[in-house]
């Protein structure tokens, strides 16, 4: 998910019965589907208290500001021990790169992103340099 779309996603936004998550403020204007992966709906379940509003709000009850949800994820990655510059956009970035090496088509993956260009998608995953190597053995 971006940045945005987090901060905006709301309680009603979530079909926990399918399995989904209905992104209404999706960049462009556009509207997507995307799956509710099960350690998620496990913490949303447990934490969900009131399910009403937005799902991630601040200690006063607002949503978050972009600058905020950036320092929790730095602050993530240097408790994790990661060098590496890390922001909320490397999360997504990550998230395509490890289902292109899990073997998912790339068309799926774009559509999870939300890409209207599959040739956004392939400079986003930069596919890794073992799956180049796996070329060869096509031959």
């Amino acid at each position: 998910m971006r940045l945005d779309e987090v901060r905006n996603l709301k309680w009603q936004d979530i079909d926990f019965d399918r399995d989904t998550i209905h992104l209404k403020t999706a960049k462009g204007g556009k509207e997507r589907v995307i799956f509710l992966h099960p350690k998620l709906k496990e913490m949303l379940e447990i934490y969900g208290i009131n399910k009403q509003g937005l799902i991630f709000k601040s200690q006063r009850n607002r949503k978050y500001n972009k600058r905020t949800i950036q320092q929790i994820v730095k602050n993530a990655a240097r408790k994790a021990g990661i060098k590496k510059k890390v922001t909320p956009h490397t999360l997504r970035h990550s998230f395509a790169t490890h289902l292109l090496e899990a073997g998912a088509d790339i068309r799926y993956i774009q559509q999870l992103l939300g890409h209207k260009s599959l040739r956004t998608t392939q400079i986003y995953t930069h596919v890794a340099g073992r799956d180049i190597k796996k070329l060869a053995d096509l031959l």
